[in-house]
């Protein structure tokens, strides 16, 4: 057998046999997995044997002990050596000597090794002052020498674990939250530690100690196969990247899922997450468990005494029909009947009261409950709507339902969105948590609508198209139609949330894109709407979108807009005409500049600090990306309201983009705009009205800033050699090849201007090649809409010919295609 061989071989040859044997066992083809791992472990067991015996012909008193991921015989192929040379004391220079035979050849081969001599006593004794040495003692095996003297520990370190645990298991629970708070969630991460994430390994071998305690023990079914899964990932990771890593890194994606034969990247980050899922609820139930028992304990010897010596019943509190409180969680009543209805009625309750549902009460629904009919009676469906909007409480229960696959039961459709990855650094979640998480987003928005029940089931099905090929709004309509249907909705209701799911990002893709000067805009939104309640929906859908999306999503900036085209078009809609553009409001403060800068002749710039507001309920206004690629969750950069008038003349956009790239400021948005100058006033003014970002958090000097726009317009500063510079310092990530630039002209957006949208990666100086582009191409920018979306840049420009009319279409379709080759260059 290969597996003899490999062992002789080493035997036979020593460390270079060893080292011979590990490479052929690794890159052997045919064995993968837990054979694999129990092979290399086996494979070292021999090799380590043979140099103890080599150093100890008389093994009494003194053993080798493997401990930690070796113990438990799960060697991937650059994991440590976790060893531990266990002595009892009676010939400290035999144990020294005995220790460098073994430690140097193990270096030698450039193995990564944590080693330790001690005897019973220190171990015991180094465990009881180290959670993390204890944990690892748990999981000790015997390689070689006086086996009762392996025995001896392991017995007493399980006893005392075993005694310690209503003091240890707390501690431990509190190492598992700081851990989980500094790695983040395994199952939504694009980069995930394996390990150290919450529901990684390091929470696998948590549950085993748990289990190790006797005091309680996590829910075995599918925990063995998430933790196989995990482990199996990081051997690959592992040989694909030749270093002892588990962080799945975005470059390595690919390799991996190669090596594991799976389809594609996002084949492998759903297995990821799913096995993450499994190990996290599993913690979730057996750390509640934990805490009952310990609770229990405490509280016995008093209850007792009070019944005279008799056993506790435990309190049972009623919720709904067929559930009740108790101890902490919601249980079925022993009376419940299994009516179809009861899982979204023990769900409901559950989230209201605020209380998770009992494993057993969820593995009891998924084993005996019928299906719903269709459609869904009228119970069902409020039930629904009750778990919908009970806020944050629906995310714990919701997982319970789809833990034990009852959501998949209720709605089919979730299936392709579950563990689905979202390649998007704006988003924080995978799909189907950021569908809960919209609805728990838009349960606090529920007293602003008339139909918060069309809200709710909006939001959960917003995105239920991103499981299928094609524009995700449009197949999610459809979905969506079925899908209300089958809850039970009328036919007019369905139209309803089949609408809001279509044009989930009308609003918001409308308000950052298009010129809401222009009546077109108004009207395009108006009639994909269609009425004023859908309207309402919609706004508040879009709020909780973009809240559930992450901090990146959603501003200040971005809620005035979408509020503002609400009120132009809840106007129209009521039967009021959009103004003319020409008669577009404007400050005093711009008309003041404007008038200034068409009386001196050159540009007039006023600048100050806008401080952040928050965004929305529950959740501050988190930083936006910048046009200089930070991403959400960094500190937020100093805010800043720029305001540029400039007589009309070539050059303009470009000009100022570079300037203020060139000062390191980065711009969140751009709007520029032509300002009507009072009666008797010769000239045009363009208004450029721009948000930026100090990127060090300290504000420019305006007078500094018009110096520099001044001889950029003139031709005396050479803007692009500047940033060409700048560019060629720029760091950039290693292995990250972003998508190629896309740019497209948007038929029908508007009837006084041809709208030209640019998807880009964002980077310094981009809104300057941009402008300069437009320029070389002859087309004046009426107005320009710019907005960052995570690391891509998601702009629109309005353009007309010298004489200010829309382009022809062929024109329109020459100038995207030369602006896309000039940014692709």
């Amino acid at each position: 057998m290969a597996g003899t061989n490999v062992t002789n071989q080493t035997q036979d040859s020593g460390p270079g046999g060893y080292a011979a044997a590990r490479l052929h066992l690794l890159t052997e083809g045919a064995r993968s997995g837990p054979p694999r791992r129990a092979a290399l472990a086996d494979l070292t067991d021999q090799w380590l044997t043979g140099l103890f015996a080599a150093g100890a012909p008389q093994p009494r008193g003194v053993s080798l002990v493997a401990v930690g991921g070796y113990g438990r015989a799960e060697l991937s192929p650059r994991s440590d050596l976790d060893l531990l040379l266990l002595h009892d004391g009676s010939d400290p220079k035999g144990v020294a000597a005995l220790a460098d035979r073994l430690w140097y050849p193990v270096w030698d081969l450039g193995l990564a090794l944590d080693h330790s001599v001690r005897t019973p006593a220190e171990v015991r004794k180094t465990a009881d002052g180290d959670l993390k040495v204890q944990l690892g003692l748990l999981d000790a095996r015997h390689i070689a020498g006086d086996l009762g003297l392996t025995t001896s520990l392991r017995t007493a370190v399980l006893a005392d674990w075993r005694n310690q645990a209503p003091k240890r298991l707390p501690q431990l629970r509190e190492l598992c939250a700081e851990r989980a708070e500094r790695a983040g969630e395994l199952r939504y991460l694009l980069e995930p530690d394996l390990k150290e994430a919450r529901g990684g390994l390091r929470d696998a071998t948590a549950l085993r100690a748990v289990a190790a305690s006797w005091l309680a023990d996590a829910p075995r079914e599918g925990l063995d196969e998430a933790r196989r899964r995990l482990l199996d990932v990081r051997d690959a990771l592992h040989l694909t990247t030749g270093r002892a890593t588990d962080r799945l890194a975005l470059q390595e994606h690919d390799q991996v899922a190669a090596e594991l034969g799976l389809l594609d990247a996002d084949a492998l980050l759903r297995q990821v997450y799913e096995a993450a899922r499994v190990i996290a609820y599993a913690s979730d139930v057996t750390w509640r468990e934990v805490g009952r028992v310990l609770r229990s304990r405490a509280v016995r010897p008093r209850l007792r005494a009070m019944l005279g010596g008799g056993k506790p019943v435990p309190e049972r509190s009623p919720l709904a029909e067929g559930v009740v409180e108790q101890e902490g969680e919601v249980v079925l009543a022993r009376t419940a009947r299994p009516d179809p209805v009861l899982p979204l009625r023990a769900a409901a309750a559950a989230a209201q009261a605020g209380l998770p549902l009992s494993l057993h009460a969820v593995r009891r629904l998924a084993a005996t409950v019928r299906p719903l009919p269709t459609p869904w009676p009228a119970e069902a469906r409020e039930q629904l709507i009750t778990l919908l909007g009970s806020g944050r409480p629906t995310v714990e229960v919701w997982e319970a339902l789809e833990a034990e696959g009852l959501i998949s039961r209720l709605l089919p459709d979730w299936e392709r969105v579950r563990c689905r990855p979202q390649r998007n650094a704006v988003h924080l979640w995978t799909v189907d948590r950021h569908l809960i998480e919209t609805a728990v987003r838009a349960s606090a928005l529920t007293r602003r609508v008339s139909r918060p029940d069309l809200l709710l089931v909006a939001a959960l099905l917003h995105d239920i198209g991103k499981g299928w090929p094609g524009d995700h709004s449009v197949a999610g309509g459809t979905i969506a139609r079925d899908v209300a249907a089958r809850i039970g909705f009328d036919q007019r209701d369905v139209a309803v949330i089949a609408t809001l799911v279509r044009r989930h990002l009308l609003l918001v893709e409308t308000a950052t894109r298009r010129d809401l000067d222009d009546p077109a805009t108004v009207r395009a939104v108006a009639d994909a709407v269609g009425s004023q309640s859908t309207l309402e929906l919609l706004h508040a859908l879009t709020e909780a979108d973009a809240l559930a999306t992450g901090p990146a999503a959603w501003s200040s900036w971005r809620a005035t807009l979408v509020t503002d085209l609400v009120k132009r078009v809840s106007a129209l809609l009521s039967g009021d005409e959009p103004d003319d553009p020409g008669d577009a409001a404007t400050t005093a403060e711009q008309e003041r500049l404007a008038l200034e800068a068409a009386a001196t002749g050159g540009p007039v710039l006023a600048l100050r600090a806008q401080p952040e507001q928050p965004a929305g309920p529950e959740q501050p206004a988190g930083p936006e990306q910048s046009r200089e690629g930070e991403g959400p969750g960094e500190p937020e950069p100093l805010g800043v309201e720029l305001l540029v008038a400039v007589p009309d003349q070539p050059g303009v956009l470009p000009a100022v983009a570079g300037v203020l790239a060139m000062h390191r400021l980065t711009v969140r948005t751009a709007e520029l705009r032509a300002v009507a100058l009072p009666d008797g006033v010769d000239g045009r003014v363009l208004l450029l009205d721009w948000r930026v970002a100090a990127e060090y958090g300290s504000l420019p000097q305006a007078a500094r800033l018009r110096s520099d726009l001044v001889r950029a317009l003139d031709g005396t500063l050479d803007i692009a050699a500047r940033l060409a510079e700048r560019d060629a310092a720029y760091p950039r990530r290693r292995g990250v090849v972003p998508p190629p630039p896309r740019v497209t002209v948007a038929p029908a957006a508007s009837r006084l201007a041809t709208v030209i949208e640019v998807r880009a990666q964002d980077a310094p100086g981009l809104l300057f090649r941009i402008g300069r582009a437009l320029e070389d191409a002859g087309v004046r920018v009426r107005s320009a809409h710019v907005s960052t979306l995570g690391a891509n840049a998601v702009d629109a420009f309005y353009v007309t010919g010298p004489e200010g009319a829309p382009l022809p279409g062929e024109e329109a379709v020459t100038v995207a295609g030369k602006l896309e080759q000039t940014l692709r260059g």
